[in-house]
């Protein structure tokens, strides 16, 4: 009898067991279901990358009319409260280019492969202006931009594209004086451009497209090591004395080209030049490692900056 007793016992004890895991199997079963049944409702999932390919361009695209509100602003704010205002746009560069004039023309007298020296220097500056904006503002895109990151969600790749379109709107202004001297020399004689100026928007992608990647690369870097930004800012003034903005190609001593060849910038200032102003050397295959280049250095930025901004937050 007693062990009927503890038989019946242990019987119902597993049965109320069993009862009670059915039956939560059976809330938590309903409560995914209705979990997953909401979330179908929610306009933007946030969730974390899980790998270093794991890069939604889709959201980028999504968000095109932040990155258009961000232009403005950076457009708008850069030159607001300023005497001059937009002329700075025209300013800058005529003031340099004078100054490079007199100085690396007439005191050093560098040549110009017999092109007037005010508009050599020019069409070397405004590209130059553009390469060393966009390279230097995207290469601080973390640190100048950390409060916005840690309060609101957003594609972090907006950022930097932004600083890419900014700086191309600062360009077209310039390429605008830039055109003006070109139709003043040309109406003179002394220059004669060609139709590889059609090649001009490819020349600017390119441009654009290297100062991006490395950009991407510097800034994932200067989120740990913050004296990199003194180091960036000394080494793009040193890297223009190694592309071919204030002397031609042709001045290069044939044992120092092999180095100046593997400057991919080489042959878009050698283009720059070719094409506006009627001197120098150019070729369409000379334009085949600049565009490998970009199109490997984009790769590499992209992939590194979508690894760093999972954790920059914390370094900054």
């Amino acid at each position: 009898m007693p062990n009927k007793t503890i038989y019946f016992f242990y019987t119902v004890r597993l049965i109320y067991i069993f009862a009670v895991i059915t039956l939560y199997m059976v809330i938590k079963k309903k409560h995914l279901i209705n979990f997953n049944n909401q979330s179908k409702d929610w306009d933007l999932v946030i969730k974390g990358h899980t790998s270093l390919f794991d890069i939604n361009f889709k959201d980028v695209w999504n968000y095109r009319d932040l990155l258009f509100l961000f232009v403005k602003r950076d457009f708008v704010t850069v030159y607001k409260q300023t005497i001059l205002g937009p002329l700075w746009f025209f300013i800058q560069p005529l003031l340099t280019t004078i100054t490079f004039t007199i100085v690396f023309g007439t005191v050093a007298q560098l040549s110009t492969d017999g092109a007037p020296k005010m508009i050599f220097y020019l069409a070397g500056i405004t590209l130059w202006t553009y390469f060393s904006g966009c390279l230097m503002s995207v290469s601080s895109v973390f640190n100048t931009n950390a409060s916005i990151f840690g309060k609101v969600y957003f594609p972090r790749l907006i950022m930097p594209l932004t600083v890419v379109i900014s700086n191309l709107m600062k360009f077209g202004v310039q390429f605008i004086l830039f055109l003006g001297f070109v139709f003043y020399f040309f109406y003179q004689g002394k220059i004669q451009p060609n139709f590889y100026i059609i090649l001009m928007p490819l020349i600017i992608f390119l441009m654009a497209a290297i100062a991006l990647g490395i950009g991407l690369i510097l800034t994932a870097m200067t989120t740990k090591y913050k004296d990199l930004n003194q180091l960036i800012t000394f080494g793009v003034q040193l890297f223009m004395y190694v592309t071919p903005v204030i002397y031609p190609s042709s001045s290069i001593p044939d044992n120092y080209k092999w180095i100046v060849d593997l400057n991919p910038l080489v042959s878009l200032f050698d283009y720059m030049r070719f094409a506006f102003l009627g001197i120098g050397k150019f070729s369409i295959e000379s334009l085949l490692f600049p565009a490998v280049f970009s199109i490997a250095i984009v790769a590499v930025g992209i992939l590194i900056f979508n690894k760093t901004q999972k954790t920059f937050i914390d370094t900054v």
